[in-house]
């Protein structure tokens, strides 16, 4: 094996990967096992016929393309890991020389990560982010509560009113047709909640169990469903039952409910200093962000259009994850919002530039700084992921690859630097 590596504008190059003649015989000879029980020919028995007869017949090229994949899927990832570039991109590949009895050569058209010419870092000025939490924030998230351990009563003797549960039926028409998915049986639905289109709730209100009357709507211009959108249709409703939310009062044994607090005034201390330190925890990575994102505006840098589309899947796989945890594929999310592939990918692509820009601007001041973590401090970042992953740290130690330490140094080294930046900082 021989790479070769042609640097090209834009921070891109041009690898060249050479396999001996030998290994490419080897792959010819794995595609014509893996294939030859597709062959019959007379005189032989099915799986039996040689490679030399079948390669005569058909010409050797028709083993070529799965020896090829086969090379490549082997020999691209080896030669990257031990190249010294720093590749940021997904390759393109050619084929250049494929022809038995002589090597296999192949090019991979790649994104390198791109110099930054770093502007001014330290002595930044940004706009305070408040963190004080107000009276009425408190009294939001007590209410929250209040909301959540309330309870559900029926009541029979008096019309539908804003925030009762009511149960309907109903059953869309559109040009006095039906249409899918506008019927529904038994149906919850909190009046005010806006959970339905526009409109739809506000004509409940008023009506009494056992109702059945008509709700005008018109569907929003902007609807998932094309069809539908901007159109006028008619839902042809029973009410078939109404429940009352009773709220609990906001005293000592609510408090004792709802936290392990005995009185109401200890909770919504309690309440303040939570949602205190959740704002001054979301307040310092809005700091950071700002910082790193007005470091990264003074700065020079050109991006190659690889490395963003790589960055750009990446996010659609780590989207793609998010929604299998809460228990929905990406399939159904894009056919649910009539949304493509593409078209997420390019609202993605903004965030993607940013983030590559972070990155950027933070390993460009570990360069300028000089910034190495200490043995403590990787020996400390070990011990969190091992608690994390619920493993034994000397194995996840002995787990971590020359590869994976240069990582996790590195990303150390970056939040020394973004730890450099904040303290550094102006805050107006």
């Amino acid at each position: 094996m021989s790479l070769s590596v042609e640097k090209l504008e834009g921070s891109m190059a041009k690898l060249t990967i050479e396999v001996p003649a030998e290994e490419f015989v080897k792959a010819t000879t794995a595609a014509y096992n893996k294939q030859k029980g597709k062959f019959s020919v007379p005189g032989f028995r099915k799986g039996k016929v040689p490679q030399a007869f079948i390669e005569k017949m058909y010409g050797p090229e028709i083993f070529y393309e799965d020896a090829a994949n086969a090379l490549i899927n082997e020999y691209y990832p080896k030669e990257i890991e031990a190249c010294d570039e720093e590749i940021t991109s997904n390759p393109e590949i050619d084929v250049e020389q494929i022809e038995k009895g002589k090597p296999f050569i192949f090019t991979a058209l790649v994104a390198l990560r791109p110099e930054i010419k770093l502007g001014e870092y330290k002595g930044v000025e940004i706009e305070k982010v408040e963190t004080e939490v107000t009276e009425d924030e408190v009294m939001a998230e007590i209410l929250k509560a209040q909301k959540e351990n309330s309870r559900s009563v029926p009541v029979e003797d008096r019309a539908a009113q804003l925030d009762d549960e009511v149960t309907i039926n109903f059953d869309g028409y559109m040009d006095d047709k039906q249409f899918d998915g506008g019927k529904g049986e038994n149906y919850k639905l909190t009046l005010g909640s806006h959970t339905f289109i526009e409109g739809f709730e506000d004509q409940i209100v008023g009506k009494n169990i056992g109702d059945k009357f008509d709700v005008n709507v018109t569907f929003p211009e902007n609807y998932q469903a094309e069809e539908l959108a901007g159109k006028p249709a008619v839902f042809k409703c029973e009410l078939l039952g109404i429940n009352a939310i009773e709220l609990p009062e906001l005293d000592d044994e609510f408090a004792s409910e709802v936290s392990e607090f005995d009185t109401y005034e200890e909770y919504k201390e309690d309440t303040k200093k939570i949602l205190t330190a959740k704002k001054e925890k979301s307040a310092k990575s809005e700091k950071e962000n700002k910082l790193v994102d007005k470091i990264a505006e003074n700065s020079e840098v050109e991006i190659p259009e690889a490395m963003i589309k790589y960055n750009q899947e990446q996010m659609y796989d780590e989207t793609a994850q998010s929604m299998m945890y809460q228990g929905l594929n990406i399939e159904q999310y894009l056919k649910l919002t009539g949304t493509t592939k593409e078209q997420l990918l390019d609202k993605f692509k903004d965030d993607a530039i940013a983030r590559i820009k972070a990155g950027l601007v933070l390993d460009a001041i570990v360069d300028k700084e000089g910034i190495t973590p200490s043995d403590e401090a990787v020996e400390e970042e070990l011990k969190r992921m091992a608690e994390n992953y619920q493993m034994e740290y000397d194995k996840l130690k002995d787990l971590m690859g020359e590869k994976e330490m240069k990582t996790l140094k590195r990303d150390l080294a970056a939040k020394e630097a973004l730890k450099l930046i904040v303290d550094n900082c102006k805050e107006v």
